[in-house]
């Protein structure tokens, strides 16, 4: 920051009555005038008895500027007409006049004569405060410096690797992940895999009535993951259990008191960081958001348009989600959501860009539920849907429901129109513009929604039903090929059913002819996609040389060790 120096007649130099004068003495140098230095003594003396007790400023006079050498047109140093600073003194015709800055106007020379005092005393404080700032190393505003900075910190504020261990408590069976990532929150191996993953069944809800049974349950699943964490960052290690809709079946008391057997199994047992709300049961918003993350984390495709992301349909046992990125435009347009409902759009900021997600969990229309709400409709008779020569009993959240063939045998399009009705495919439900099924809002479309990733139980069905190669993790198949498949399981008999599928479970056959119409009116009738449209079957997805699992627990392991 330049220093001005403000210059005056000799006149005006001299003193005036109640203003300390100095001694031309004790100004030796310019030294002695660098605002930076302490004042002279004598400054500081009629500072301090100044009976206004405030500081009080004049110039110097003539006679003391020319014994201390600070009128360089007088001394034998410097020529009367240098210009070497600007407003160096000059003699003129006997009276001392200031000699103007070359280039400098003259009305903004006689504005700064005019107020030369003022100007002055509002000059220290802003050469200090300059000179602060210039001194102060890396003072550079630029907004990414900043934020580089920021990131810096905060990945230095972590350790240099991260574990998380997520317990997916779902209704068919209890699941642990494992994950581990770096500084840059990248995942990293463990041992030979990028995650550890283990599961076991029956799930959680399967004890109702014993939620000590319940929890223990889990203790194999629990030894084994916290032993893959090393000793040291166990303490640091958040664990979570998300109960998913299984337990939401079961009603408040019996779900909340088998969560409080869990929470009293991991303080006993583990030494993992338990977290307040660690051990809940997952809102359908959070289950279907959580999915979307992890997803489009291990496609890379966060931090990109939300039209470049990809949608998720998740079908569990218990519920199915429907996520996808949409417009700000279109998100303003939601319709509001009734008292006690999940709202229909979330803001998530992720890899600094703001995403406006839609996400619905759709309650009793996971695949083991829907095959519960499906029986419903026959609990006085046959049903159309089970597969030719099965008579027994289907059991689902604590009921058990009558599952018997009729005595034709099983039929595509009447096990179709049951499913419709169960879906509740019905325009004059819907209140807004466009619906999906049940009378829920269907998001508006968009980009995000052109590629769409099905995951779990599609997987698992159209892998068991032979349409796609159950050893590769991810298959572009097409709504019509569940339909397909659906025609021939309808049209078998149960003693038919290991030589015709092999790859399905004993237990599962007698409902594979219902599962597979389900699956294909769900895609079709229900999300309203085109039955040749291509979606992406995905079991795991490719990340780096390994495949994960693309289940929502890596998107909340991701929130867990991101957290403060």
């Amino acid at each position: 920051m330049p220093f001005y120096w403000i210059c005056a007649s000799a006149a005006e130099f001299e003193s005036k009555p109640g203003i300390n004068t100095v001694s031309s003495r004790n100004l030796q140098s310019i030294a002695d005038l660098d605002p930076l230095k302490d004042p002279p003594q004598s400054l500081k003396t009629s500072a301090s008895s100044a009976t206004s007790n405030k500081i009080r400023y004049r110039s110097p006079s003539a006679s003391e500027l020319l014994e201390s050498g600070l009128a360089p047109g007088l001394s034998g140093n410097h020529s009367p007409t240098s210009d070497s600073h600007q407003g160096l003194l000059s003699i003129d015709g006997g009276k001392m006049t200031a000699k103007r800055a070359i280039g400098r106007h003259e009305s903004l020379a006689d504005k700064i004569h005019r107020h030369r005092g003022i100007l002055l005393v509002i000059s220290i404080p802003i050469v200090l405060i300059g000179l602060v700032f210039l001194l102060m190393p890396g003072t550079s505003t630029n907004v990414s410096v900043i934020e580089g900075y920021t990131m810096k910190n905060r990945e230095n504020s972590r350790g240099p690797k991260n574990y998380a261990v997520i317990f997916d408590a779902g209704s068919s069976g209890s699941r642990v992940h494992v994950y581990c990532f770096d500084q840059n929150l990248d995942l990293v191996p463990l041992e030979n895999d990028l995650e550890l993953f283990l599961q076991l069944k029956p799930g959680l809800s399967a004890y109702p009535n014993d939620p000590r049974e319940s929890a223990n349950s889990l203790v194999t699943l629990l030894d084994k993951a916290e032993a893959s964490v090393p000793r040291e960052l166990r303490p640091k290690t958040p664990v979570r259990v998300g109960a998913t809709a299984g337990l939401r079946a079961l009603g408040h008391k019996a779900s909340e008191n088998i969560l409080q057997a869990v929470r009293e199994l991991l303080k006993d047992r583990s030494r993992l960081k338990t977290e307040a709300n660690a051990v809940t049961v997952l809102d359908g918003t959070q289950e279907g958001s959580y999915q979307w993350v992890t997803i489009n984390y291990l496609l890379k495709t966060l931090g990109k348009p939300y039209s470049d992301t990809v949608g998720v349909v998740d079908l569990g046992g218990g519920s199915v989600q429907m996520a996808y990125a949409i417009s700000e435009e279109e998100a303003a347009t939601a319709p509001k959501p009734l008292e006690g409902e999940d709202s229909y759009v979330r803001e998530m900021y992720l890899k600094g860009r703001k995403y406006f997600l839609y996400v619905h969990s759709y309650l009793h229309y996971g695949l083991l539920a829907a095959r519960a709400e499906i029986l419903k409709f026959s609990q006085d008779s046959t049903n159309n849907c089970i597969v030719t020569g099965y008579a027994g009993t289907y059991k689902y959240g604590g009921n058990v429901f009558k599952a018997a063939a009729s005595p034709s045998g099983a039929n595509l399009d009447e096990c179709r129109r049951v499913v419709l009705n169960t879906l509740k495919v019905n325009d004059s439900l819907c209140t807004h513009m466009r619906c999906t099924f049940g009378g829920v809002w269907n998001g508006g479309g968009g980009g995000g929604q052109k590629n769409m990733f099905v995951a779990s139980f599609f997987f698992d069905r159209a892998a068991e039903a032979g349409f796609v190669d159950p050893k590769q993790p991810v298959a572009e198949v097409r709504p019509i090929d569940f339909e397909k498949a659906a025609s021939k399981a309808c049209n078998m008999r149960m003693e038919e059913g290991k030589s015709k599928f092999p790859r399905v479970e004993e237990d599962n056959l007698p409902y594979l002819c219902l599962d597979l119409v389900y699956q294909y009116a769900l895609l079709v009738d229900g999300f309203g996609l085109r039955a040749s449209q291509t979606i992406t079957l995905v079991k795991k997805v490719k990340y780096g040389d390994y495949a994960v699992e693309a289940a929502w627990p890596l998107g909340s392991a991701i929130e867990a060790v991101s957290s403060p």
